[in-house]
């Protein structure tokens, strides 16, 4: 089973992304910052007290459009304004979504707030705080004849930077909640995401005491397009780290300006 893991940057680069999901054979994907735009498509802009940013209207309908042979399982952690090439204005959600390849059973599914609660933002985004949220799907692997669950994770953007707060330890004794609850005896077990914390984070001890080892620890992944020199962001966690046949933090193609992670079990 190969599990990926990337934050898509809203779609930002689509035309590379486009064409790494035609051949990147995941079996679970799992994506971060995923727009979905139900009144427009194409392209939009958003725009917050820091960044000005083009994104897709409608990455999740566009990534669905290139896994049809995925369900496409999408939960929003909030929703804002965005302004289509005629300056016209929409409304925007925004959060994570997983897509599963139709051989894999979805045998339990469920998604919970690791940080705030849905907000709709009716006078622009706020460039931190934002609420966020986890994604958790359960399946059954035929060919390793074992149930698998996986968490994808958003976390916490706070302006100040990635060093451990009061929010962030909230946030992963919630996380850790989350994967207790879905999870059942015996499942192998991934949490993956863009977790916002640097390698040193307490996440990862209060995560360890649910057996789950972080792969990434304190490597690079980042692309080429993020220009500030904190080089970390996104993670990758599993419950049984002798069932892992290769892990890869992938340099190219890029696709965003986060590097994917990639998991074959």
């Amino acid at each position: 089973m190969r599990i990926i893991s990337l934050n898509a940057w809203g779609g930002a680069m689509f035309s590379e992304l486009a064409a790494w999901l035609d051949s990147c054979d995941a079996d679970i994907l799992c994506l971060q910052e995923v727009t979905h735009t139900p009144t427009t498509h194409g392209w939009t802009r958003f725009d917050d007290a820091e960044r000005s940013l083009p994104q897709r209207a409608d990455l999740l309908g566009d990534v669905r459009s290139r896994l049809p042979r995925h369900h496409g399982l999408f939960t929003a952690s909030d929703s804002g304004p965005v302004q289509d090439h005629a300056g016209g204005s929409h409304r925007q959600d925004f959060g994570l979504a997983t897509f599963v390849g139709e051989t894999l059973p979805i045998v339990g599914m469920r998604s919970a707030f690791v940080h705030g609660g849905y907000v709709e933002h009716h006078d622009g985004w706020p460039a931190d705080g934002r609420p966020r949220a986890a994604l958790a799907v359960r399946v059954f692997d035929r060919a390793a004849q074992r149930f698998v669950t996986v968490v994808n994770l958003h976390g916490l953007r706070d302006a100040h930077g990635k060093t451990d707060t009061p929010a962030r330890r909230a946030q992963a004794e919630r996380l850790a909640g989350l994967v207790t609850g879905v999870r059942e005896n015996g499942d192998l077990t991934v949490v993956c995401g863009d977790f916002n914390v640097l390698p040193d984070s307490e996440t990862f001890r209060i995560l360890a005491k649910l057996d789950l080892t972080d792969l990434v620890r304190d490597a690079d992944t980042r692309t080429s397009r993020y220009p500030k020199p904190v080089r970390h962001a996104s993670y990758m966690l599993v419950s049984e780290p002798t069932a892992v046949r290769r892990f890869e933090v992938m340099t190219a193609p890029e696709v965003s300006d986060h590097r994917a992670l990639m998991l074959d079990l």
